[in-house]
């Protein structure tokens, strides 16, 4: 009899999901996203979290902007994770998920301090941009900066990484990637609930808003 059971007890347990097409793959990534592969995927809660993965590091530098960050993340909905490399495609360093809302960071890279504030910045502002879209509850994204205002630098960086769709959206992330205090000041107003106000939308995100009832004017 308490063999039966045991039996049954460990055919009801839930089984960890596995991505369908093997692991480095964007299958695996998106397994990741829709929180059904959820082994060696970490919730990331403050910059102690984090560094206790890699104990010879010293984050003291970026200590401030990273907590900073994370208690903005928080306070808009969007959960931080530290996840396996085994669900990135190689040379994925971090993605941020509109639909589900969380941010995965791969941990064969954070042990670089500036290599994960530089990942940190760029995904939460792909968040910001979520925000600026209405909120983060839809599946939208809208750019923050007027093309024009974005450095050619960074155009120019994002051309050649990035298909021409996605431009708009990529090429002021990857600015915002290597500026400090940028994204922490997007997150900070997203959470205070100015962002329309702190940031002139664009026309067409203006027009969006109010079609939508997000703003009235």
């Amino acid at each position: 009899m308490k063999k039966l059971l045991l039996a049954l007890i460990l055919a009801a347990a839930p089984v960890a999901a596995e991505p369908t097409k093997g692991y480095y793959t964007y299958d695996a990534m998106g397994c990741m996203l829709l929180q059904e592969c959820t082994k060696d995927v970490e919730r990331i809660n403050n910059l102690q979290d984090l560094a206790n993965n890699y104990p010879i590091t010293d984050y003291g530098i970026i200590a401030d902007e990273f907590d900073s960050m994370v208690r903005s993340l928080h306070t808009i909905g969007v959960k931080v994770f530290l996840a396996h490399p085994k669900y990135f495609p190689p040379n994925h360093r971090g993605v941020y998920h509109t639909v589900g809302n969380n941010f995965f960071l791969n941990k064969d890279f954070m042990h670089d301090p500036g290599t994960l504030m530089s990942v940190m910045r760029h995904e939460g502002w792909h968040a910001a941009q979520d925000c600026m879209a209405g909120t983060i509850d839809n599946s939208m994204i809208a750019i923050i900066k007027n093309e024009e205002d974005v450095p050619m630098l960074w155009r120019e960086m994002a051309q050649r990484t990035y298909p021409e769709s996605a431009l708009p959206w990529e090429a002021e992330a990857s600015w915002a990637g290597r500026t400090e205090g940028m994204t922490q000041a997007a997150l900070e107003s997203c959470a205070r609930g100015s962002m329309w106000t702190d940031y002139t939308p664009t026309p067409m995100t203006r027009k969006w808003l109010i079609q939508n009832g997000y703003i009235t004017k």
